[in-house]
């Protein structure tokens, strides 16, 4: 029974809120400021949610959405303001470097110096330029552990479907932020561990991520289907997935809501249920697959009971039917 798990690692999502209403969700507003607020603090804004999610509501005119307006516009400008700092503290680096470099002796330490502070300038001017950017952003975006991504579930008061931003990375019940940094893995839940590990949030709290692709670490020897050599050094190499014929995922997921504590905010976090995987995954190298459920049991699974859990396993059991092609993924690519 193992917490930390290689797989689905990383995920093509929708990142569009408005893509979800197909599904019949409608965005959480107050979620979405919860989001950002949290995204802000953690100085995650820009690294870590897709850009369409970030600009959802930024040239919004509506009344109700002007809180959600305002604070994503407020995390630009504290993104901005610390990539300012950072080229500030950088260029002072920079010039102090070339300083010593065209006296009268040069030093490595010098010439490092240099080199680091003109990359970091680079991909600070690079990011400012992405700050500065508020158009829309591609309906897919590709999400690893830790990123901001939308959930589609149903509220337990009201019965209506909601589109909520998540974090992709489960805190359970229980946990703190220590513990949950002494065992990263929980944005996959395995179906054999979901009685046990996950107890509590499964039969209660189902969710759907909304995927086109999802991305797997492998042992190249794996994947080429032969054993090490001696001698040899176990290399991994990234595969991207997708089903055939081509179409929308909704993966499985389990979510939880972390109250406030401290000077954290509360926030919501997801992890994609995994299985055992079909032959061509395997053959591909790999021992775990997410599991994309059938759009026609999508009500059934939003709604769960703890009574009613063989039905959540046969949902479960019974994915769709898809054949996952896979391709290496290049440096360049990723």
């Amino acid at each position: 029974m193992s917490y930390a798990q290689a797989m689905c690692y990383s995920a093509q999502i929708v990142a569009d809120f408005s893509k979800y209403r197909r599904h019949g969700g409608e965005l959480d507003i107050h979620a979405y400021v919860q989001m950002a607020g949290w995204a802000r603090q953690k100085g995650t804004w820009i690294k870590g949610v897709p850009k369409a999610m970030r600009n959802a509501f930024v040239d919004s005119t509506v009344p109700d959405e002007q809180e959600a307006m305002a604070v994503a516009l407020d995390a630009y400008r504290e993104a901005a303001a610390a990539l300012e700092q950072e080229i500030a503290k950088q260029s002072a680096r920079l010039a102090k470097a070339e300083g010593v470099l065209a006296g009268p002796k040069p030093t490595k330490t010098a010439e490092n110096d240099r080199r680091v502070a003109t990359n970091k300038i680079a991909a600070a001017r690079a990011k400012l330029a992405e700050v500065a950017d508020h158009t829309g952003g591609a309906e897919y975006a590709r999400i690893w552990p830790g990123d901001l991504t939308p959930v589609l579930i149903r509220d337990h008061a009201t019965g209506e479907r909601r589109v909520v931003p998540m974090r992709y990375r489960c805190r359970l019940p229980g946990w703190d932020d220590a513990k949950e940094r002494a065992k990263p893995g929980t944005y996959n839940a395995r179906m054999d561990s979901l009685s046990t590990v996950w107890r509590k949030l499964w039969g209660y709290n189902h969710g759907v991520m909304v995927t086109r692709r999802f991305f797997e670490s492998v042992s190249l020897h794996r994947l080429q289907q032969r054993e090490l050599v001696p001698g040899e050094r176990d290399v991994a190499v990234e595969l991207e997935f997708r089903p055939e014929p081509e179409q929308d995922m909704l993966l499985a997921c389990l979510w939880r809501y972390v109250e406030p504590e401290g000077d954290e905010p509360g926030f919501y976090s997801v992890a994609a249920i995994t299985r055992d995987p079909p032959p061509e995954v395997a053959a591909a190298g790999h021992d775990r697959c997410v599991i994309p459920i059938k759009p026609e049991n999508l009500d059934a699974w939003l709604d769960p009971q703890p009574g009613r859990l063989v039905e959540m396993e046969r949902i479960l059991a019974d994915p769709i039917d898809a054949y996952y092609e896979h391709e290496l993924v290049t440096k360049d690519a990723a």
